[in-house]
This record gives C-alpha cells, sequence and structure tokens, in this order.
C-alpha cells in the first residue's frame, strides 16, 4: 500500500490489542452508520504478531485474585469462544493448584466466579487434591498442594495463528494495516495537547485519534507523549510518592521437546492447561540437589504450536538477582536469549517431574526457542486502559495482554463515548486515588 497522508484514527501496533481494537471499532463505525475500516490505519514497526503476541505462551484464564480482572478475563473468554476456528483457540479449561498459604486467596476466587456465572469446580484438602488429580494422571506425584481451582472454560490458543486470524478480521472490514514503519514521535496542535498526526521514518500521517497497543514497547511510546514518569500511590491512608511509572521484568518460558500428546490424560484426552504453586521444597531431576525451598510455581501445557510441551515459571524483575546483565532495549525486538538459560531449563524442567512421573529424566529434552520475552509492567503489574492528552488511548496490558482478547472491544466503545464500567478499574487516576486492586499470595507479579 502507498503510504498514507491522513487517517481517522492510527492505531499502533499490530498483536492481540491492536489487531482487536481495529477490528471491533470498524464494526461499531458500520454498525453506527459513521463509515466502515477504511478510516483506521494500523502501524506496525515489523509485521503483524512480530513482537509479544507471537510468542506468547497463548494461556486464557480467568483465574485472578483481583474481582477487576475476573470480571474483564470472563469477557474476553467470551471473545475467544465466538470464533474458536479463525483464532485457533483450545477450550481445554484451567487449572490452579495451590498451597495451604494460598487456600483462602483461591476460595475468595472460586466463590466470585461462582457469583459472575464462570463455571469452575474446587476440591480442596491434600488428600483430595491428590485423589482428584490422580484421577486425570496416574503418575501425578506433586507434594505441597491442598487445593485445585479447574475453570471449565478457557484454555490457550496458538499466538501467531490467532493474530493473523485477528488481522483477517480486521482486514475484512476494511482496515490497513502498515507494516514495516517505525513511529518516531507525535505531530501536535496549536494547544500542545491532542495529537494531530504519528510521525514516522516513512513521514507523518495526520490523524483525529490515536490508540496504542504497543506491549512491552508501551514505555517508549509514554515517554514520546511526555507523559509522567513517576506516580504518587496512595495505599492504606499513606501517599508513597515518586514512584517509577513502568518496571521490566523477563518471562522465564520454554519448551521441552516431547510429542504434545505425552501429557494426555489417562482417558485419552489432552489436559487442561496446569499451573501448579507450592511451597514443597523443590529438588533437581538430574542430581537431586536442592533448587529451592521458597514458595515457587509453573506452568505447562501440550502444545502442536510449538511442538512440545510449553510453559514457565516466574519471571525476574530485569536488576535484580537472576535478572542481572539483562539488556533492556524497549524499542527493539522482544529478545529471548535470556529465557533459555541453563538455570531456567534445569528448574523448570525439575518441576515438571515434581509434578509427574512421566517428565523424569526428560531434562535433556529441554529446548531452546522463541518463547518468553521481555514484560513492561505498571507499578502494581496491573493494567492501566485511560485517555491522555485529548486523543490519545493507551492500552497498557502490564504483561497481562495475550488473554486480553476482548479489550479491543471495550476500548473501541470508548473512543467512540461509551465508557465501560469493566475498564473503569484500570484508570491511572486509581494510584493516586487510593483505589489499588488487592494482592495475592501468588510467586507470580501478575496475579
Amino acid at each position: 500500500m502507498s503510504f498514507p497522508q491522513k487517517a481517522e484514527y492510527v492505531i499502533i501496533g499490530a498483536g492481540i490489542h491492536g489487531l482487536s481494537t481495529a477490528w471491533h471499532l470498524a464494526q461499531k463505525l458500520k454498525a453506527q452508520g459513521k463509515g466502515d475500516g477504511s478510516k483506521i490505519l494500523v502501524i506496525e514497526k515489523d509485521g503483524i504478531a512480530s513482537g509479544a503476541s507471537g510468542i506468547a505462551c497463548g494461556v486464557i484464564r480467568n483465574n485472578y485474585f483481583q474481582p477487576a480482572m475476573r470480571e474483564l478475563m470472563a469477557h474476553s473468554v467470551e471473545v475467544w469462544e465466538s470464533d474458536p476456528k479463525n483464532f485457533h483457540y483450545h477450550s481445554c479449561g484451567y487449572m490452579q493448584i495451590s498451597p495451604a498459604s494460598m487456600e483462602e486467596d483461591v476460595v475468595s476466587i472460586y466463590e466470585q466466579q461462582k457469583s459472575i456465572g464462570y463455571e469452575s469446580s474446587f476440591i480442596q484438602g491434600e488428600k483430595e487434591v491428590d485423589t482428584y488429580m490422580k484421577s486425570l494422571f496416574g503418575d501425578w506425584q506433586a507434594k505441597g498442594v491442598t487445593s485445585v481451582l479447574h475453570e471449565k472454560k478457557g484454555g490457550f490458543a496458538n499466538n501467531t495463528s490467532s493474530i493473523y486470524g485477528l488481522a483477517a478480521k480486521a482486514e475484512a472490514e476494511g482496515v490497513r494495516i502498515l507494516s514495516g514503519t517505525t513511529v518516531t514521535g507525535f505531530e501536535y496542535g496549536s494547544n500542545s495537547k491532542a495529537v494531530t498526526g504519528v510521525e514516522t521514518d516513512k513521514g507523518t500521517v495526520k490523524c483525529d485519534q490515536v490508540i496504542i497497543g504497543a506491549g512491552p514497547w508501551v514505555k517508549s511510546f509514554w515517554d514520546m507523549l511526555d507523559l509522567p514518569s513517576e506516580v504518587s500511590i496512595k495505599s492504606n491512608g499513606t501517599v508513597h510518592p515518586n514512584v517509577p511509572m513502568w518496571q521490566y521484568w523477563y518471562l522465564t518460558e520454554g519448551v521441552l521437546g516431547v510429542e504434545p500428546d505425552f501429557l494426555k490424560t489417562d482417558d485419552g484426552n489432552m489436559p487442561p492447561v496446569i499451573h501448579v504453586d507450592t511451597d514443597a521444597p523443590l529438588y533437581s531431576d538430574v542430581d537431586k540437589s536442592l533448587i529451592t525451598d521458597k514458595i515457587w510455581g509453573l506452568y505447562y501445557k501440550p502444545d502442536f504450536h510449538f511442538n512440545g510441551i510449553q510453559g514457565g515459571s516466574s519471571p525476574y524483575k530485569v536488576g535484580e538477582p537472576g535478572g542481572e546483565g539483562i539488556s533492556v532495549d524497549p524499542y527493539g525486538p522482544a529478545s529471548t536469549e535470556f529465557i533459555i538459560d541453563d538455570e531456567f531449563a534445569h528448574m523448570w524442567s525439575s518441576a515438571l517431574a515434581f509434578c509427574h512421573k512421566r517428565f523424569e529424566g526428560k531434562s535433556h529434552l529441554f529446548k531452546k526457542g522463541a518463547t518468553g520475552g521481555l514484560g513492561c509492567f505498571t507499578p502494581d503489574s496491573f493494567p492501566v486502559f485511560d485517555q491522555f492528552r485529548e486523543n490519545v488511548y493507551v492500552i497498557a496490558d502490564s504483561n497481562h495482554g495475550y488473554k486480553m482478547l476482548g479489550v479491543g472491544k471495550l476500548v473501541a466503545e470508548e473512543v467512540l463515548g461509551e465508557k465501560s464500567a469493566l475498564l473503569e478499574p484500570f484508570r491511572l487516576s486509581r494510584y493516586e486515588e487510593g483505589k489499588l486492586h488487592p494482592v495475592s499470595n501468588s510467586p507470580f507479579p501478575w496475579s
């Protein structure tokens, strides 16, 4: 396509958020008689699904301790379920398996899932959990777990395929996708507030509305817009000033090179996505040495896209033990070098063997590949969805992104003037107002 000089709506990023917003916005414009997708331009510095969405684990779940997150995820699961074929979505369910220290949190999640009509089962008690898991996997052997929250909806989707399916839906509505084009800045009107153009390495696109859905590169655009680098956070009556707006975590994920059906249940079916947290000591499957005696966790699933058993463990915060030496280039490609180191491979493979006897002696089958990547997190590790500088909508997913397919639909509605109750708890003002999301006991920052 030739370089466009003007677009009513410019969306930055051809990943899960940018393309979902483009698709739904085009549908809304048409339904309201305001035009069609030809008014929308998606700008992508590389290609479709070339960033975080293309290397995402692909897990789709409702399991959140925070009510606002849980309701938002229930909405997104509905969107995934609306077209499983084109979204390459596998509705196999999801399991959160937890230790006693997390049990109160998980009970709360289960009760609130019931209240919003999200189907799940809850199994409580160490013996009861062992019996339940062995009814699915005869070789189940995890210790230190006392509850299972088994969500009957959710599952996972094949990352790149689902994004291309989303792009096809957007383009079918007339949306234009301009790839290989890097945004370099913004042009402002006479009041220096509203954006009147998006500057790129190929020229400037005049526009009326900008939507940023750039995943872990959000900080770069935040800085271009001259938005605050620090925020004040009110918590329990105390104001904490000068808290950095952004922090980076490296996501530790990998693939074990066995056939995906190696993890079938005893009745021959594909299993739900499994997430295990435990405070039982983890020992090496190679030499029986102690890896950790602190609470730890892992998630895993069979995946034909990755061609093996794919999953991960707790991330490393850049600049902290385990994350030192990682070079952060937020506007460069999402590096995957760190996540495939021998330490993570050893830990994750041993954790699989901790859970299932079938994985014992399989550590050498760990495969290096493009999965995981760099995550850009907000101060509380939860998303910010808000409008800035009069006409710039920022989708800052704080690494919850891929599963949030439905956010684009809600953002499209907000851009057209329909405020969303589901997005209201995620405004930037929540920090200063002290309207914070509750904190769980999970070892994962996004739970």
